[in-house]
């Protein structure tokens, strides 16, 4: 079973959400503890998307922690940008989640 946790970017986004997209965007990160590699692939296997509401919700999958980090939660006009801007910091977003394990 994998674990999940969320960048500051998510919660954020997450925060902004409607009590009903909330309620569903916790259930998907329910479901993503027994099926982490749901959603559609962007570019590496590891970095995916989960469409829900005309938003998307980006993750990323590191099966030697047996963890999902979410990272955000965008519109589909912006898709392009966020997933460059992920795809740019991927060493970061690995530093923060070894950070965040470390504490645990």
């Amino acid at each position: 079973m994998f674990r999940t946790f969320r960048a500051e970017w998510y919660e954020k986004k997450l925060s902004k959400l409607s009590h009903q997209e909330q309620k569903r965007v916790l259930r998907f990160e329910q479901d993503l503890k027994q099926n982490p590699y749901s959603g559609k692939p962007l570019g590496y296997d590891f970095f995916r998307e989960k469409k829900f509401n005309g938003k998307r919700l980006y993750f990323l999958v590191y099966g030697s922690h047996k963890a999902v980090f979410l990272i955000t939660i965008s519109s589909k006009k912006a898709q392009q940008e966020v997933i460059d801007v992920i795809k740019a910091n991927l060493d970061v977003y690995k530093e923060q989640l070894e950070r965040i394990l470390k504490n645990i």
